[in-house]
């Protein structure tokens, strides 16, 4: 299944701008998600495999809340997609909720019928709900801010976001 092309490069090109390396090469059919794999912390896609134009996002997510000394080691470690590893999970779903809408996305295109152990319908609801699983996470590594915290600075709260990659 080929993804809608303009889409996929409209999320690699703002992936580029927030300084995660993305290319496009040959992905194997083996790989954890249909055309899309990260290698040293990098995200390959193979346009004609890519299923979802949302999983770039999500696989971005994990790079993005890794810390930068660790990243070089992605994807061995999210070995096991543990939850609280960094670059785990709920972090790298709060970022990929977080980038979607900066680009003004629908949250469909993030938690796609594909996706999220057949969850995905549960997380559109409880994100545009307001509850944003990982956002604590994320403001923890001053990538956002949340709550009292946004309104004693006066900035907006998470969903938006200071800056897109942890230190």
């Amino acid at each position: 299944m080929s993804a809608d092309g303009s889409l996929a490069d409209r999320i690699a090109d703002f992936l580029r701008d927030a300084g995660i390396r993305v290319r496009e090469a040959p992905v194997p059919d083996d790989a954890f998600l249909p055309g899309v794999q990260v290698q040293a912390g990098e995200i390959i896609f193979d346009r004609a495999r890519l299923a979802w134009p949302g999983d770039l996002l999500h696989e971005a997510g994990h790079i993005a809340v890794t810390p930068a000394a660790r990243r070089h080691e992605l994807p061995a470690l999210l070995d096991g997609h543990p939850i609280n590893a960094p670059g785990g999970e709920i972090e790298a779903t709060a970022w990929a909720y977080a980038a979607c809408v900066h680009l003004g996305l629908p949250a469909s295109v993030l938690f796609h019928p594909g996706g999220y152990h057949g969850r995905s319908e549960s997380l559109v609801m409880t994100y545009s709900l307001g509850v944003h699983p990982g956002s604590a996470g994320l403001a923890a590594h001053g990538l956002t801010l949340v709550g009292e915290q946004a309104r004693e600075r006066g900035l907006p709260p998470y969903p938006h976001m200071l800056r897109w990659l942890r230190d």
